[in-house]
């Protein structure tokens, strides 16, 4: 996950953070949805049709999707696997 973070954000930028399973997109990594969208498309990419994680996301409602952690996204992940 966090080469994916790397690759959309800049190593700059991880290289300065904490990147934990508690780390929030929008206020920890500071992501916009443009970035996770980015993100996304990483994870499919990897993972294939294994995950549908934009089904995933377009499940969440708004305060959900501000809220989303890391964590979040792996246990959603082992879930799938």
């Amino acid at each position: 996950m966090k080469q994916f973070i790397t690759e959309v954000i800049g190593e700059e930028f991880v290289e300065e953070m904490d990147i934990t399973p508690e780390s929030s997109f929008t206020k920890d990594l500071e992501m916009d949805s443009i970035e996770i969208v980015s993100f996304s498309e990483k994870i499919k990419a990897h993972f294939g049709d294994q995950i549908d994680f934009t089904g995933w996301l377009s499940s969440m409602d708004l305060d959900q999707l501000i809220n989303l952690n890391l964590g979040m996204i792996i246990s959603y992940i082992e879930e799938c696997q």
